[in-house]
């Protein structure tokens, strides 16, 4: 079982116990931390309260959170469009609706469970659930990421990561007519404070967020862009577009609900480069727009002509 330790800091006035624990533990969903209060797993100032007690600075929150179930993840056979493999690490183009890795309730019909299938050799550095997985990509976006094979080849790619040295590049059809050819969003990201299931441009449990954006084309409603990463924050570029007011079309999280008929935000991610692991070369892949884009993108231009 282990213990964790938060010490109420920067509050203004008061806020609820549940809501607290949840920003400070940002993977665990209110949910959980409402169930743990009601398992009597969680303490304030020693004394054991209901989710609805309100924190103020000061206060002392022990949690005991319980050892996690064992949960096994199945192989699956489905068909991958790997576009490299070696014996390190391989580069797979993820179709739209495909979600990245398993998690409890949803277990299977992920690209991990089809990747147990094409090969037992991934790395185990991020467990059980996401074996191989250096980096995400949301469900409904396509496009290129890498899976490691071994825990060398991991830590190098996720040092590349964390050193901002990779190399992705995104196309996006946003909302809105962008006048400028080229701009950066410099804007922190964490955890929105009135929905625990987005995240926001925020000043408050965030983390340094940049997305660097170039015009690739204008129509009369919408803009076709290519975005940059220079960070990976959750949700970066649906975030990013959304705050500078051009959300990504077909976003159904942070974009309009009348939109382009796209299942799915028109968002792909089209070039990865990194240094090899083992050979230290560098290697870059593109993939084409998923048919999807390519078809919205016909008819766009069809309509200006």
């Amino acid at each position: 079982m282990e213990q964790v330790y938060i010490k109420v800091t920067g509050l203004e006035g008061r806020d609820r116990l549940d809501k607290v624990i949840s920003n400070e533990q940002g993977d665990t969903s209110r949910s959980q931390v409402q169930q743990w209060i009601k398992e009597q797993r969680v303490k304030v100032n020693g004394n054991i309260v209901k989710a609805n007690y309100k924190c103020t600075d000061g206060d002392e929150i022990i949690i005991e959170i319980p050892e996690p179930e064992p949960l096994e993840v199945i192989a699956e056979s489905m068909v991958l469009d790997i576009i490299y493999e070696d014996e390190d690490l391989l580069v797979v183009n993820k179709p739209r609706g495909m979600v990245v890795h398993p998690a409890p309730g949803h277990m299977t019909g992920t690209l991990v469970n089809g990747l147990m299938a094409h090969c037992q050799d991934l790395s185990g550095i991020n467990g059980v659930l996401r074996p191989g997985i250096v980096h995400r990509i949301d469900k409904d976006t396509t496009g290129l990421l890498v899976v490691a094979k071994n825990d060398h080849a991991h830590q190098h790619l996720g040092q590349q990561m964390k050193d901002k040295s990779t190399t992705r590049k995104y196309e996006a059809i946003v909302h809105g007519v962008i006048p400028h050819n080229k701009g950066t969003v410099d804007a922190p990201i964490g955890r929105d404070a009135q929905d625990r299931q987005k995240m926001a441009v925020t000043d408050k449990n965030s983390k340094d967020a940049v997305t660097h954006f170039n015009v690739l084309e204008r129509f009369n409603a919408y803009t076709f862009v290519e975005c940059i990463l220079e960070t990976g924050r959750t949700h970066q570029i649906r975030v990013h577009m959304n705050y500078i007011e051009y959300p990504v079309a077909g976003d159904p999280k942070y974009g309009p609900k009348k939109t382009l008929p796209i299942s799915g935000q028109a968002l792909h991610a089209k070039t990865l480069g990194f240094i090899h692991p083992r050979t230290e070369e560098e290697m870059e892949f593109t993939s084409d727009l998923p048919e999807d884009m390519t078809t919205l993108l016909d008819d766009l231009r069809r309509n200006e002509a």
